[in-house]
């Protein structure tokens, strides 16, 4: 089942590689089973290791030592992270010689990534904002 999951990753893809409008629509309307191909996508996104492999392939493609290299994983790491970004659409192999290359399929990847960390860090403002507030209250 999970295999089944996997290959239909990229077509939750291109849910969100159209306009903002179209996917605030689409989310609401969503089936569960539908749905579980989302959650599935972002579970894929979930894993630290996974996401220091797209920021390294951010700036072009890579074979596996170039990944290796930039992130600092080792080997079967870094091919295990590559086959599961692969199989769920978010990067492609391209053999070369004796080496694959990987690139990012969809670069629409960094502006989900980038919505996020913008989220992240209002909240942690807020919160700091907070804090700080608390602060003053417990000052005699």
């Amino acid at each position: 089942m999970a295999g089944i999951r996997v290959a239909l990753i990229p077509a939750v893809s291109r849910i969100f590689s159209q306009p903002s409008s179209f996917v605030s629509i689409s989310m609401s309307k969503l089936t569960a089973s539908a749905l579980v191909q989302v959650a599935d996508y972002f579970k894929v996104l979930s894993e630290l290791s996974r996401l220091q492999v797209l920021c390294t392939l951010k700036s072009g493609s890579k074979n596996v030592s170039e990944v290796m290299d930039a992130t600092g994983l080792g080997q079967a790491n870094v091919s295990k992270h590559l086959k599961i970004l692969a199989q769920a659409g978010i990067v492609t192999r391209q053999p070369q010689g004796v080496s694959v290359y990987y690139q990012i399929a969809d670069p629409l990847i960094f502006d989900l990534c980038e919505l996020v960390c913008q989220s992240l860090e209002i909240r942690l403002q807020e919160q700091s904002q907070q804090l700080q507030r608390l602060e003053v209250l417990r000052q005699p």
